[in-house]
């Protein structure tokens, strides 16, 4: 792991995204909330909140990170037969919770898929990435 004992605990935000198209009929019921496992969104956030605090037991050489905040939100796009999921995670410390934010966005992404699966697998996790990250020497990053 890099060492950060030297660096200055200070207030980080990153913000990651994703989104997971579907067909329509598969939208309506996350939407209307009649899948057979359950509350799909609300169980997908769980389930990015959960990512969150585990990633550094997922991705080698991830710094533990005692997070201050993490705040899932989805965006259905009827239109396009897509929900889109925001991740924003926050803490103060020696470094930046870009992995954090990112794995929150792709668990929840996955836990629809795996709740919808058997009503259309043929679901796809695209466009995944940070959009923002603040705090921390190197200062502010914004996706464009």
């Amino acid at each position: 792991m890099v060492d950060v004992a030297a660096k200055a605990a200070t207030h980080r935000i990153a913000i990651a995204e994703g989104r997971i198209v579907m067909n329509s009929a598969t939208l309506s019921i996350i939407l209307e909330g009649t899948a057979k496992k359950g509350d799909v969104l609300g169980i997908a956030r769980v389930a990015g909140i959960m990512a969150a605090k585990k990633t550094s037991e997922l991705i080698p050489l991830c710094h533990p990170l005692a997070l201050t905040r993490v705040a899932i939100d989805f965006q259905a796009d009827e239109e396009a037969h897509a929900i889109a999921c925001r991740a924003t995670v926050e803490t103060v410390g020696p470094t930046g919770v870009e992995m954090e934010a990112l794995t929150a966005a792709q668990i929840a992404l996955l836990t629809i898929y795996d709740m919808c699966k058997a009503a259309d697998r043929g679901m796809t996790i695209t466009d995944v990435r940070v959009l923002e990250k603040h705090g921390g020497k190197s200062g502010s990053f914004v996706n464009n």
